[in-house]
């Protein structure tokens, strides 16, 4: 069965949370109970009980229920997350839409942790994602070093792309804030086997269908 949600501002007492904390632990008996598995099987949301208790553990402790050991996830690791659930929405997540398992595979707690805040993280997001100097992984004392250039479309690459393009296909205008089941990819305009290069200026944001569509073609 699968609950619906409270309002978040809505009063629930420690004890009903706590109650909750347990039932659902039931289902995955001696593993620790994650907020990911709450938010999919609980009556009421991760975020409030993290709110009410201060912390997840503390939550589990006072129900008496195995601790819980954070997967401690890098920093790439939380921005490519977070650079999926924002695309998916086409804007920019708030915080319970990091708690949303369809979209997120990384609950809200992750992010507080390392981050402190919500406010932090996405302050860190954009920042890492904009910054082109973390571009180069070595440093090339060359005079001249060469321009190298690849066909794959890193992170920042496809964030920029994407944000520029407002997470919409350019050719038939699908996207996944609007329809969840479409695919947004980064398209080269004139394709990398023909000279095209991984550039800005010949990148674009085409939905799965246009985009198998497309094939080598120079439109």
């Amino acid at each position: 069965m699968r609950y619906q949600y409270t309002p978040y501002h809505e009063f629930v007492s420690d004890d009903d949370l706590v109650a909750d904390l347990v039932r659902v632990a039931q289902f995955s008996p001696g593993a620790p109970l994650t907020q990911k598995k709450y938010n999919e099987m609980g009556k009421y949301s991760s975020e409030k009980i993290v709110y009410r208790f201060g912390t997840w553990n503390n939550a589990l402790e006072k129900a008496g229920l195995k601790l819980s050991l954070n997967k401690q996830y890098s920093n790439k690791e939380l921005f490519e997350n977070l650079e999926r659930v924002w695309q998916s929405k086409g804007k920019q997540p708030v915080r319970n839409d990091m708690n949303n398992p369809a979209i997120s595979s990384i609950s809200s707690g992750a992010y507080l942790r390392r981050f402190g805040s919500w406010t932090d993280a996405l302050k860190l997001f954009v920042e890492f994602m904009e910054n082109d100097e973390l571009e180069e992984s070595t440093e090339n004392t060359a005079t001249n070093p060469p321009i190298i250039q690849t066909r794959e479309v890193n992170l920042r690459l496809r964030w920029k792309v994407m944000r520029r393009d407002n997470f919409k296909c350019c050719l038939c205008g699908a996207s996944p804030a609007k329809d969840p089941s479409v695919e947004l990819h980064v398209d080269h305009i004139i394709p990398w086997s023909k000279g095209g290069s991984t550039t800005m200026d010949n990148l674009r944001t085409l939905c799965s269908k246009c985009n198998l569509g497309k094939s080598d073609l120079i439109e």
